[in-house]
C-alpha cells in the first residue's frame, strides 16, 4: 500500500513510519525535514502535497498544533490556532485528499482522551478533538468509493513523559498500542469509529 503520515517527524509519526515502511510505501509529510514538507495549515500547502503524491491508499495524520497554557491566556488569535491546526488541518486532509484517494482507501485522524477528559492547560485541543470526532463520524456516511474514515483517541503516550505531569492518574497510551490502533484503523473493515486503547 502506499501510505501518507502526516506529522512523520514527530513522536507518533517517527513511529509509525518505523513499523510500516518495511510492510509499505511510506510518503513523510511534515511542517519540515520530511519527504514532502507541507503547512496543514494553508489549502493551498495541502492541495500541491497531494498532487506531488498522486493516488494512494491511506492517510494518517499525526498532526495537529493547539494551545496549550493557561486559560486566562486563552483568546481568539490563541484559540484559533487549534481550530486552524488540529481541526481544520485535518479535515482539510480529507476534503481535499477525497479526490486523489484510491477507492476503498481510509483516512485516520488523531484526537485524544481529552474529548472526554479535559485537563487545565487543553481546553483548546479538548475543543479540536471533539470537532474532528464529530467531522469523522459524519464523513463517514458520506465518503463515496469505500472510502473509510476513523479517528485514533490514545491518552498521553508513553515516549512523551515530558506531558506526564498534565495527565494526573492516566495509564499512558504504550507506542505498541498506538501502532496497533492505526493498524485497526488502516486495515480493518470500520468507519466512523473513535479508536482507543
Amino acid at each position: 500500500m502506499k501510505i501518507i503520515i502526516v506529522g512523520a517527524t514527530g513522536t507518533m509519526g517517527k513511529y509509525l513510519t518505523s513499523v510500516l515502511e518495511n510492510e509499505h510505501e511510506i510518503i513523510k509529510v511534515a511542517s519540515k525535514d520530511s519527504d514532502i514538507n507541507t503547512d496543514i495549515t494553508s489549502v493551498e500547502s495541502i492541495e500541491q502535497m497531494f498532487k506531488q503524491v498522486g493516488p494512494f491508499d491511506a492517510l494518517l495524520s499525526t498532526a495537529g498544533p493547539t494551545y496549550v497554557g493557561p486559560w486566562k491566556m486563552l483568546t481568539d488569535k490563541e484559540f484559533r490556532k487549534g481550530m486552524e491546526g488540529k481541526m481544520m488541518g485535518q479535515i482539510n486532509l480529507v476534503l481535499i485528499g477525497q479526490h486523489y484517494i484510491n477507492p476503498k482507501g481510509s483516512f485516520t485522524l488523531i484526537t485524544g482522551a481529552l474529548t472526554n477528559e479535559p485537563q487545565i492547560n487543553f481546553a483548546n485541543a479538548s475543543a479540536a478533538n471533539g470537532a474532528v470526532e464529530g467531522f469523522v463520524r459524519g464523513a463517514a456516511i458520506e465518503l463515496q468509493n469505500g472510502i473509510r474514515i476513523n479517528a485514533v483517541s490514545p491518552t498521553v503516550i508513553e515516549d512523551s513523559p515530558q506531558y506526564f505531569p498534565y495527565f494526573p492518574g492516566e495509564i499512558p497510551t504504550t507506542m505498541r498500542q498506538l501502532e496497533y490502533m492505526f493498524r485497526k484503523s488502516i486495515f480493518g473493515a470500520s468507519t466512523g469509529h473513535i479508536i482507543t486503547p
